[in-house]
């Protein structure tokens, strides 16, 4: 599990990288300012979640269902939260319907927030105080 953390942390981090290169340079020639806002929020969101997943993968030992699930919610939760929000701010560009993408995109932030709060509840119930470095 550390090792799919680590490496989904950096492919994260590198796409999050190269399309924000693309939205502040090539995209905003062709989308239109408040998708290119979207699209801006996808990638903001894609790396924060690279830098949270590279701080757990170095530090967690993934023994726990908590450590685990909350490394899970968060991969998956951070991928359907920004390639849907890219998806649908290039929707009206490529000429296509995706609306069905609208409910993914919460359905991600959900996913986010429950790993977030599977991470509370592991540093609450640990005892062997992992945080220190």
């Amino acid at each position: 599990m550390k090792k799919t953390v680590l490496l989904t942390a950096s492919v994260y981090g590198m796409t999050a990288v190269i399309l924000g290169a693309f939205g502040a340079h090539l995209f905003k020639q062709f989308l239109a300012p408040e998708k290119l806002i979207g699209f801006e929020t996808g990638v903001r969101y894609q790396m924060y979640n690279a830098i949270v997943l590279l701080v757990l993968g170095l530090f967690l030992k993934f023994e726990t269902a908590y450590e685990k699930n909350a490394a899970g919610c968060l991969i998956v939760g951070g991928f359907l939260f920004s390639v849907s929000i890219y998806f649908l701010s290039f929707a009206e560009f490529w000429g296509v319907n995706l609306k069905f993408l609208g409910p993914v995109t919460p359905l991600g932030g959900l996913l986010m927030i429950v790993g977030w709060f599977l991470l509370f509840l592991y540093f609450l119930k640990d005892k062997s105080n992992v945080l220190k470095v």
